[in-house]
């Protein structure tokens, strides 16, 4: 009998502790999946596609303290807005003027230039007054000008942007939605600018939500805006 029960209890022991373990495995996993979702992963809609970024370098005499790029992925980036939000960071704050221009394949001139008030240092918005036309690719850069007389100068940062309708599948996710989940559906579909207008949204009603500024912040490290994100999580409310 007592040889019996010794190995009853060692059973139950044995149960105990493969559940014990079980549990703490299950555990991890929750926290490790927490942990991964916590971001929105950006996933480009065009795997391989051609760099289309081009970086805040001088053609002329380079400011090499000044960094100046637009909050763009490195190829180009979807928009369900026909007239979506453009944004930019620069590092410094500048007493030059700066311009926008926006440009398409088949345009000789730009489809909009137009100067934008001289930004302190920081990540800036601009909304685009122009109607973009589905499934067309456009350009925009944003440019601090040294001499207006000479623009070989200028310091430019580019991206490309396309709008294109939300998938129906994508759209009814979006509708059901809470804001706080909806960056994290657009950026796994590719559709980047409205990934990043929603949270900077939210940052805009939220100055003090660091956690919604670590979103972005890890958002712009995935296409390597290293500047910006570094920006994003030490700005002040």
């Amino acid at each position: 009998m007592m040889n019996i029960s010794a190995r009853k209890l060692s059973m139950a022991l044995a149960m105990t502790l493969s559940m014990t373990a079980l549990q703490g495995i299950a555990e991890e996993q929750s926290s490790a999946s927490t942990t991964t979702t916590s971001t929105p992963v950006y996933r480009p809609p065009l795997r391989g596609a051609p760099a289309t970024r081009v970086g805040g370098a001088s053609r002329g005499a380079p400011d090499a303290e000044l960094v100046l790029s637009v909050i763009a992925p490195e190829s180009t980036g979807l928009t369900s807005q026909a007239q979506p939000t453009l944004y930019w960071y620069i590092s410094k704050a500048l007493s030059r003027p700066m311009e926008f221009t926006l440009n398409d394949e088949q345009s000789i001139k730009p489809l909009v230039d137009m100067k934008v008030p001289v930004a302190q240092p920081g990540i800036h918005a601009l909304k685009l007054n122009y109607a973009l036309k589905p499934e067309v690719e456009y350009q925009w850069t944003i440019a601090a000008v040294a001499d207006p007389n000479q623009r070989a100068s200028d310091t430019i940062a580019g991206g490309t942007i396309k709008y294109v309708q939300l998938p129906a599948t994508l759209a009814a996710q979006i509708k059901s939605a809470t804001p706080q989940q909806q960056p994290f559906l657009y950026a796994q579909e590719g559709f980047w600018y409205d990934a990043l207008t929603t949270l900077s949204e939210q940052i805009d009603a939220q100055p003090s939500n660091h956690n919604v500024r670590e979103q972005r912040a890890a958002l712009l490290e995935q296409v390597g805006l290293k500047s910006a994100a570094e920006y994003d999580r030490g700005a002040k409310p």
